[in-house]
């Protein structure tokens, strides 16, 4: 009789956590087939997935400090303290959690050995904070929240995150070639360019405004467009990068 019971419960939740964790899943897999010379081994792609949900910890702890800190100075109903929250707390928090996982994990690794592999890398990273992220949201709030967040929030983090890895890839190009300096600007646009992008996505979100909606819709398009774009680029133009022969072999 108990068994009876719970069951339909139990089937609920798994549900729920599928559909907070297929999206992500299936946003990875478009990005990994898109890999043209050299796949990354399964293993390093789950390494980089675990990496994304511990960063959502790290990014958790930032965000609960910086924000009672924020709260205690910027009043609450003011729009700088909007603006301060999600481009200032929220999205450094949360970009800078998974570049530190991402730059750990794959920086030396000897797998990082071709343009496209940054973009990779950094979208498996930010999937995997998306997908623990999701599941957190959707056992709370339900199936209505899965739904918006399946085709906003997760491949958000999936966007930000291509941007992140062309940057990267960038750096590591550069580090190859032996200029450090160039490698160092494009390490902090990886970071920089998601945080701008997802303190602009949090805060028109945020917005309840009736013109804001419009301006979401839109602001989203767009950045799904570009980041589409980005991935059948670098996926087209991905070759093996200067010197790693000398890590490859």
């Amino acid at each position: 009789m108990f068994f009876w019971l719970i069951t339909p419960i139990l089937t609920y939740r798994w549900l729920l956590i599928a559909s907070a964790v297929l999206p992500a899943i299936f946003l990875l897999v478009k990005v990994y087939r898109s890999d043209r010379i050299e796949k990354e081994t399964p293993y390093l792609i789950w390494r980089l997935v675990l990496g994304g949900v511990i960063s959502t910890f790290f990014a958790l702890v930032s965000e609960r400090l910086f924000g009672t800190l924020l709260s205690s100075l910027v009043p609450k109903a003011s729009k700088a303290y909007n603006v301060l929250l999600y481009f200032g707390v929220v999205a450094i928090s949360e970009e800078l959690s998974k570049f530190v996982l991402l730059k750990k994990r794959t920086w030396r690794n000897p797998e990082f050995n071709c343009l496209y592999d940054g973009v990779v890398y950094a979208t498996a990273v930010s999937l995997g904070f998306a997908l623990w992220e999701n599941i957190s949201y959707v056992t709370m709030y339900g199936f209505t929240t899965a739904l918006v967040r399946a085709v906003t929030a997760v491949p958000g983090h999936a966007c930000f995150g291509v941007f992140m890895g062309v940057f990267y890839s960038l750096a590591k190009s550069n580090d190859y070639m032996g200029n450090k300096e160039r490698s160092s600007f494009f390490n902090v646009l990886a970071v920089v360019v998601p945080v701008l992008l997802h303190g602009a996505y949090d805060y028109i979100a945020s917005m309840e405004v009736q013109d804001f909606s419009w301006t979401f819709i839109i602001f989203v398009v767009v950045l799904f467009a570009v980041s589409f774009i980005l991935v059948n680029r670098m996926a087209k133009n991905d070759h093996y990068l200067a010197g790693s022969w000398r890590i490859k072999y």
